[in-house]
């Protein structure tokens, strides 16, 4: 495929590592376009990512072959009613990384003739290492899908699901999901200073310790029930601590949490979802 002309409507976090990761990856800053209303924003990402800049949606609009809507979900709506007639004409792909709005809302808005790519990335693609879950809608073809995979692969691993409403399920490991480690990391950064050790002792073990755990799980081939049956050994400190946690209901409340996550996913989409 030809190298695209890729837009962003929406000059946020995520877009600007999106951005970042494509550079990265070897794609020019002259093939990208961003647009924000935040001119201190715009007047970063040319300064820095050297990228062309626009305040104004149709002038991106115009200017490229794809576009990546990279707003807050609450105003998708208003954005995606004032584009469709323009991305309609011009046959564009559409990328959304907006949470919460499925694709029979950005149908409704945009046509429904429209070529749609739904994401789901996650936070760490602020430092390459992101993990989005993709859905396409029947209007894409296979060279746009290719398309839409190579944007988000930029910032790290890229999975497409068969369903739509999987999605829910992503929002809910892997979107919602590094606060959930997040967490844990500072439950024990708490516990070990009860233990006597010093704020920058602990965390720096605990930091260095995820970082080793999540490596030795992408490498291996064995779950993560089988890795961790690996490093406990019997009657010792690890096994102690691991029947603490399981006695205490820890596996049924991590299900209790990505429940609420994914049914917070749905209502989310059922507010801002189309009229």
């Amino acid at each position: 495929m030809k190298t695209r002309t890729i837009g962003f409507i929406g000059g946020g976090n995520m877009a600007s590592s999106l951005i970042r990761g494509l550079i990265a990856s070897g794609y020019a800053p002259q093939q990208i376009w961003v647009s924000d209303t935040n001119q201190a924003v715009l007047q970063s990402h040319a300064e820095h990512l050297h990228v062309n800049t626009s305040t104004d949606n149709q002038a991106i609009i115009a200017a490229v072959d794809v576009v990546v809507l990279a707003v807050k979900p609450q105003i998708l709506r208003e954005i995606s009613l004032q584009l469709a007639a323009d991305i309609c004409r011009k046959q564009l792909l559409v990328v959304s990384i907006a949470a919460g709005i499925n694709q029979t809302s950005l149908a409704k808005w945009l046509g429904h003739q429209v070529a749609i790519v739904r994401c789901m990335p996650n936070t760490p693609a602020l430092v390459l290492t992101g993990a989005t879950a993709l859905h396409a809608n029947p209007n894409v073809t296979g060279p746009q899908q290719d398309l839409a995979e190579n944007i988000l692969r930029a910032v790290g691993l890229t999975l497409w699901v068969a369903d739509e409403a999987q999605l829910d399920a992503v929002t809910a490991v892997s979107g919602s999901g590094p606060a959930y480690f997040f967490l844990l990391m500072e439950a024990m950064e708490s516990a070990a200073l009860e233990l006597g050790l010093d704020e920058n002792a602990a965390r720096l073990l605990i930091q260095q310790t995820a970082l080793g755990a999540a490596k030795i799980a992408l490498e291996s081939a064995e779950s993560p029930a089988k890795l961790r049956e690996r490093v406990t050994s019997p009657g010792g400190t690890t096994q102690k601590s691991i029947e603490t946690f399981q006695a205490n209901g820890f596996h049924s409340l991590v299900s209790k949490a990505l429940h609420a996550a994914r049914d917070r996913s749905i209502e989310m989409s059922q507010q801002l979802g189309a009229d």
